[in-house]
Formats: C-alpha cells, structure tokens, sequence
C-alpha cells in the first residue's frame, strides 16, 4: 500500500509539472513571453533599440539570468551584445545574441541587428530613433515531454502520446522600433518589439492562424533623472561624486504586463539599486518581487549583481531570481563633444 503510494505522488507529480509545461507549448489561454532582465539598463539595446551606439565608444555587454532556481524546470537566460557609435552615419549600431532555456526542454536562440539616428534638437537635448531586425530559432527536446494521455493509473507513464509535436526547430524574422528623447538631467523612452507578431508553434496540425501561436507585441515605456547630490560638480573627483536616479519602466506584452519602481544610488564607482514590480490589472497592483541591485562601475569596466526577492506565494518554491551582468567599455579616439553623455543608469 504504501509503496502504491510512492509511485502515485511521484506520477501526480510528474503530471503536474509537464501538464504546466505543456500548457505553455499548446494552450490557448497561456501565449509566448519574451524573457526580461532584472538589471534593465546593463543590456539597454535589448531594452530599447533606440539605446545602440549611445555610449559612443564600442561596448560589450554580457548577461546571465538564472530565474527560480528552486524548480527543477528553472529558466536560463543569457546574451552577449556589443554597439558602437557612428559619426559618419550619425547614430550607431548594436549587435544582440541571446539564449533562452526553459527547463532544458524549450530552447530559443535570437540574433538582432540594430541602428540608431541620433538627431541633436539642440546643445541639451537629443533624440535617437531606433530600428531593429531579428531572427529567431526556437526548438523544443520531445523525450522530455510527457502527456495525460501517457499515464497508466496504476504503472505511471507507460503509453504514446497522441498530440504531434515537430522536431523541427521554427524559424523566424521580426521586426522592433524605438525612440529616446534624453537630456542631461532626464531621459524618456518608447519602444516596440515584434512589429510583425510573427506565429511560433509545434504541434502539426495547428492552424499557422491560430491566436495562440502568436508571439504578441511587447510595448515598453521608461524613463527617470538623476540627482546630483552634495557639491558635485563637473570638476568633483570620480571617487567623490554621488547621485540618486529614480526610474521607472512598464511593459505590456498581449494581456500580460508589469510596472518596475527603482532608485539607484550611485556614489563614486559604486551602485546600490532597488526596485519592486508590480503586476497592474483593472482592480488593483499586486506585487511579485523586490529587487536588489549592488555595481562596480570604472571607465573601462562594469560589474552588477541582482537577487530577485519573490513576495508572491511562489516566494517558498522559486528560489528567487539571480543575476549578473559585465560590460568592457572600450577605448576610442575622443571626438568633438556635441552633448553631455545619457543620464541612464546602468545596471
């Protein structure tokens, strides 16, 4: 009786996880997201295109997000992105790789290309317009995938499954815009990814129409200031100068969509951030994690480390959520100062 037992938890178990995973290939109701990184502006061409080249100097950003660690069905994110600014063609160009892994059984490889006209409205205020190609190849591992019609009430899952799911990685182009209107005391930002909503599905006999194959547009809206603190002035040395940046950055992705509050203090090549963010819907803000954000920022180097702190009832389970980033800021040859740099944070 009680080994009876054992293999019924262990089968209810089993349905339940890939009864979930399942739900997000096939359902009708669940649609494709598209993975987020906590530290927003330490990768901000994927952020918003509009952001390539706004360094001026190449850079090379790289990315790793191990998301609820505490299911064996984790999602690993990870990129590497290098942009660089373009005097003969007024703007600048970025270059994005990224890998998204979900519990090691759904896999997304993407490659983007992006450029950005920087217009000079005047001395203090510039605008950059953002264009962005991409390519997108999903796959998914079928031996890892098991079915409620597989399962034997008394032998656990023992038979063939009946749906049809393609071996067949899906590939696709889209298409994003963005633009950014920024100062040297404020910024603010709109853009647009999958202009096209192009369809992504692996069951066979899906209509290529369905509304559930559809990977939706994500809208995104940011902007913040910074703060001078103390004395600090132009002529203030590195170590000495401190600052406040608050931000904020909401998204909405088909019926899904979410607000991030943050502040960043920064004080010579230190940062320490926090953020919250919070799933608005019609009657109210529910909350889903506190984040927090410690950095090490030089000429040449960046450094930033992130903890997700799940406040939903997933919080016991998940983990949470962590985070690094890297950037190498190379050196270029110094060119005729048009504007003071973005008042962007960088983590």
């Amino acid at each position: 009786m009680f080994k009876s037992l054992q293999i019924f938890d262990k089968v209810f178990y089993n349905f339940c996880f890939n009864f979930f995973f399942t739900l997000i290939i096939a359902s009708s109701s669940i649609h494709a997201q598209d993975p987020v990184f906590t530290q927003f502006y330490s990768n901000p061409v994927y952020l918003n295109p509009a952001f390539s080249g706004s360094n001026k100097c190449p850079r090379i950003v790289s990315n790793y997000r191990d998301q609820w660690p505490g299911f064996s069905g984790n999602f690993i994110t990870t990129s590497v992105t290098y942009d660089q600014g373009l005097q003969g063609l007024n703007g600048g160009f970025g270059l994005i790789f990224l890998s998204d892994q979900v519990a090691k059984t759904l896999k997304s490889n993407e490659v983007s290309f992006s450029y950005a006209y920087h217009q000079h409205v005047s001395r203090t205020f510039t605008v950059n317009y953002g264009i962005q190609t991409t390519f997108i190849q999903k796959s998914v591992d079928r031996g890892n995938l098991t079915f409620s019609d597989m399962i034997h009430p008394r032998r656990g899952f023992v038979f063939s499954t009946n749906d049809v799911i393609s071996a067949s990685p899906v590939n696709k182009f889209d298409f994003s815009a963005g633009i950014i209107g920024y100062s040297d005391k404020f910024y603010l930002g709109f853009a647009a990814h999958h202009l096209s909503e192009p369809t992504l599905t692996f069951l066979q006999s899906a209509s290529p129409t369905a509304s559930n194959e559809v990977l939706y547009r994500r809208y995104t809206v940011h902007g913040g200031t910074e703060i001078l603190l103390g004395n600090t002035s132009l002529y203030t040395p590195t170590k000495k100068k401190e600052s406040l940046s608050p931000n904020f950055i909401y998204s909405r992705q088909g019926e899904f969509q979410q607000l991030n509050l943050g502040v960043y203090y920064k004080k010579g090549v230190y940062v320490i951030g926090g953020w919250y963010r919070l799933h608005p819907d019609l009657s109210k803000f529910s909350g889903d994690s506190f984040i927090v954000t410690l950095g090490l920022e030089t000429n040449i180097l960046r450094l930033g480390y992130s903890y997700d702190i799940t406040t939903s009832q997933l919080s016991i389970y998940s983990g949470g959520s962590h985070e690094v980033s890297l950037a190498l800021k190379m050196y270029c040859k110094p060119k005729k100062q048009t504007l003071r740099a973005m008042s962007c944070p960088s983590f």
